[in-house]
């Protein structure tokens, strides 16, 4: 070969950026509650680091896709792949998979019975057996990163509920996710206290957490996440980059959807 030409070959291929599988990956995904058909063939990825926000009017099947993602919910038909391993797939050993997928719910999902520390402690040591004094000391770090360290003690009945919702956040995080689900976190919070919640899961993000997020928070979904997905009727009618999606919807639905939020900026800027 002649060396201009078999430079130009390598040139080529150092170019080339190498291809990088998903760390999720959802196809062809199906679900149904008796006669309801919820799921109507989901097909969508996640890379490592990246925000999904997960946006569509309610009883659109966003959080029956979340919790089908995890296997709260056993999908009809079709599947889920975590690091390239199908969830359904028989020998996969499908709890070990879940210690990597965090779960953050609307309702926090705390133990009433236990302190904010023993909240945070349980999995770790019963799941992953993790070293007593290494689950409290992770336990103390997480709860630091949301702002609540002095509260390792406290009684989680007492706490307000965004108190709450970050208490859940640490829990999740204690267990060395690789990535964090969020179903509709700020959903049962007053409107005060949405930011509190908001603000940890925006520092999450910065740090690289891989995280996909069902809200109705539209601010958090433009300006934080790496991709939107619209859902609509159980299926995606739309997902692409946040500005162009907010910006230029290529749906009719996107845009009806969306249009509730931009009156709402434009009220704002009046």
């Amino acid at each position: 070969m002649d060396p201009k030409t078999d430079n130009k070959v390598t040139q080529c291929l150092q170019a080339t950026p190498p291809v990088v599988d998903p760390l999720i990956r959802v196809e062809d995904l199906h679900k149904s509650f008796g006669t309801n058909l919820v799921l109507k063939g989901i097909d969508f990825s996640v890379q490592a680091g990246e925000v999904v926000s997960v946006i569509g009017a309610s009883g659109s099947g966003k959080s029956t896709l979340l919790r089908c993602i995890n296997l709260l919910e056993t999908p009809d038909s079709g599947h889920v792949w975590f690091h390239g391993q199908d969830l359904a797939a028989p020998h996969v050993e499908v709890n070990h998979l879940r210690e990597k997928i965090g779960m953050v719910f609307q309702g926090f999902n705390l133990f009433n019975n236990k302190n904010v520390l023993d909240n945070c402690t349980l999995a770790p040591l019963t799941l992953k057996r993790k070293d007593k004094e290494k689950a409290i000391q992770d336990a103390h770090k997480h709860l630091a990163e949301v702002g609540l360290e002095e509260f390792a003690s406290a009684d989680v009945r007492r706490l307000s509920g965004g108190q709450k919702q970050r208490v859940a956040i640490a829990r999740a995080l204690c267990m060395d996710p690789e990535v964090m689900l969020f179903d509709e976190p700020t959903s049962a919070l007053d409107p005060e206290i949405v930011g509190e919640v908001l603000g940890v899961m925006r520092e999450l993000a910065s740090r690289g957490m891989t995280m996909v997020v069902v809200t109705h928070e539209m601010d958090f979904a433009k300006n934080v996440s790496d991709k939107v997905v619209f859902m609509d009727q159980g299926v995606i009618a739309e997902q692409g980059d946040p500005k162009e999606m907010f910006a230029h919807p290529k749906v009719a639905r996107t845009r009806e959807f969306l249009s509730r939020y931009l009156d709402g900026q434009t009220k704002k800027d009046d």
